[in-house]
């Protein structure tokens, strides 16, 4: 798997920003960016599942591995969904299986620093390169608000 890190520097408190990453409406907002119909669902507690969905219904099935509120969100990446069906198993989802996904939010001079660390697979590597950063100026746009 390939690593892949994004930051940007927000001028807004970090609890804005992390409102503005993990609230249902901003949230669509800003993943708007990689598939129209972005959405995610879960409780959002250490431990739960969360399936990180397109407008079609398809996406990933991921667990929190870590949340630390205002400051840190890990997620891992388990599978798929497709047809409405979650799969862990098979061997096309095995690329992504394990696959992290960390967002850390601190405090640099008054400002936020988010800074977004990627496993993904390698093939997968140039469409995040290009769409991650429209995703993180969206989040500094909202933010800065």
């Amino acid at each position: 798997m390939e690593k892949l890190q994004f930051k940007t520097t927000i001028n807004a408190p970090r609890e804005k920003v992390w409102d503005i990453l993990w609230t249902d409406e901003t949230y669509r907002a800003w993943t708007s960016v990689f598939g129209e119909g972005s959405h995610a669902v879960s409780d959002w507690k250490k431990g739960s599942k969360i399936l990180f969905l397109g407008g079609e219904g398809t996406g990933m099935v991921s667990r929190i591995d870590d949340l630390v509120p205002n400051e840190f969100m890990s997620f891992q990446h388990l599978g798929e969904v497709k047809d409405g069906v979650e799969d862990t198993t098979s061997e096309r989802v095995q690329k992504w299986a394990g696959g992290r996904e960390n967002y850390t939010l601190k405090t640099v001079d008054g400002n936020t620093e988010l800074t977004v660390d990627l496993d993904i697979p390698e093939e997968f590597k140039e469409m995040f390169s290009e769409m991650f950063p429209n995703a993180l100026n969206k989040i500094k746009e909202l933010s800065e608000r």
